[in-house]
């Protein structure tokens, strides 16, 4: 029955007024036919089913194609406290994981953890074959190691995507083995990009909602093209549904590296850049003469807008896409300089112990101590003083705070001017640093800093 039939029944059974009637019965045609010229337009809006679906949206049926044609290059990765010769039965590994092949070359990618305390590793393929395997490279702040098969034969393997042009949304699977379950499948949705979890100065994770538990680490997260965009790399305990993942672009970046220097020579391009809110870009505030930056011919107010044709959006992309390039490395960057765009090019160097001039904080200067607290500083000059409100030109600037370490979660926001710590007068990066030197891990330290010109009293706790 039509619903105008069966309001006109309902209607008739109870007995209504026909003034009544004829305004349902209008009512009811109005529905069925559309009309919105009578009355207010309907609640909600419906699609019929002839009608089309949004635009660029196609609901995937079945995985298991994508999943057929991409497991066989997802590897076991087995690591055991002794060195053993040649292939043993019998072993107990004190560490599993998962990996995945980048090529006939026998070359895995999995994560430093899974690895770092192995005296002898071996990887099992999707068909049961079980080969030895070598380090050839780890980066702990990236939690990523790149292994070689030894002796391998027609070694399958994956392909890899492109990590930015990920959306939050995006369906993907991650394979690998959790709890030694070999060959396991999870899938979800890019939940959120460029995570910041408070691991180190380079978190850049992929959040999912794929299930990822242990033993899923190292393993690879696919899109539906069945391309690799990250390496599955931690969970965060007693949580449901979410995963990280590191992006498989820093991947990219990051593997010319090991392959030619075991570990991570960090890149340096020798200059003082800061992130200013608002901004999409870092912005150059000096620049080391003699240094890379300097002979590409960058100057101070210089704003970075692009890496390698890839967009600089904050300082902690530009540290990161520069930290993992190997020194000799050429890179493009393109500058915005007043109101034109440029490009210049500069080749890598190695990142010194401490750069010149000493005291500041420059771009991917390890800081010891000061990293320790999640801070990024600057020396204060009478320029940054005045935009910044502070009373004198005195004092260590910050230039960026790492969501969830230490000084964040004390309240120290960026702009900030740290003023004094630990009882001891800052008037600059290094009295900051040298005040920090004999803090013992797990100390409570207090912090005077000043913001706008008022001073604030901070205590936090030492890493």
């Amino acid at each position: 029955m039509s619903p105008s039939g069966l309001l006109l029944l309902v209607l008739t059974a109870t007995g209504p007024q026909h003034a009544f009637e004829d305004w349902a019965r209008e009512r009811a045609r109005a529905f069925e036919l559309g009309d919105r010229s009578i009355g207010k337009a309907p609640l909600w809006r419906e699609r019929n089913g002839s009608g089309p679906f949004l635009v660029g949206f196609s609901a995937p049926s079945s995985l298991a194609p994508l999943v057929r044609a991409v497991s066989p290059g997802v590897i076991n990765v087995l690591t055991y406290s002794q060195p053993v010769e040649g292939i043993s039965a019998g072993r107990v590994p004190t560490a599993t994981g998962s990996g995945f092949l980048l090529g006939p070359e026998g070359y895995v990618v999995s994560n430093h953890h899974v690895v770092k305390d192995g005296q002898s590793i071996q990887v099992r393929l999707a068909d049961g074959r079980v080969f030895d395997a070598e380090l050839v490279g780890s980066d702990p702040d990236t939690d990523l190691a790149l292994l070689r098969v030894i002796d391998g034969t027609d070694l399958p393997s994956v392909v890899l995507g492109d990590s930015d042009r990920l959306e939050v949304g995006d369906w993907v699977v991650a394979i690998g083995n959790p709890f030694g379950l070999d060959r396991s499948v999870s899938h979800g949705l890019i939940s959120a990009k460029e995570r910041v979890l408070g691991v180190g100065p380079l978190d850049d994770f992929i959040q999912t909602d794929a299930l990822i538990n242990p033993g899923n680490s190292g393993g690879p997260l696919f899109n539906m093209r069945g391309e690799v965009v990250g390496v599955n790399s931690a969970v965060i305990s007693n949580a449901q549904g979410i995963g990280f993942a590191v992006p498989i672009n820093m991947v990219k970046d990051l593997l010319p590296n090991l392959l030619d220097n075991g570990h991570v020579e960090r890149g340096w391009l020798g200059m003082t850049v800061v992130e200013e809110p608002g901004k999409h870009s870092a912005q150059v505030v000096d620049v080391y003469p003699g240094g890379p930056a300097a002979a590409a011919g960058l100057r101070s107010g210089d704003r970075v807008t692009t890496i390698n044709g890839r967009p600089v959006d904050s300082y902690l992309q530009l540290l990161r896409k520069i930290s993992l390039l190997a020194p000799g490395t050429l890179v493009r960057m393109g500058v915005q300089r007043g109101a034109a765009a440029r490009e210049f090019t500069a080749r890598v160097a190695e990142r010194p112990v401490r750069p010149a001039p000493a005291g500041t904080a420059t771009e991917l200067e390890p800081q010891a101590d000061i990293d320790r607290l999640g801070l990024t500083v600057s020396d204060l000059d009478a320029d940054a003083a005045g935009r910044l409100g502070a009373r004198s030109p005195f004092g260590a600037w910050v230039v960026q705070v790492t969501p969830n370490g230490p000084a964040a979660r004390a309240g120290v926001r960026l702009g900030d001017v740290v003023v004094e710590a630990a009882g001891q007068r800052v008037a600059s990066v290094e009295s900051l640093r040298s005040a920090l030197t004999e803090r013992s891990a797990g100390t409570k330290l207090t912090l005077e800093i000043e913001r706008q010109g008022k001073p604030r009293r901070l205590v936090l706790e030492t890493p």
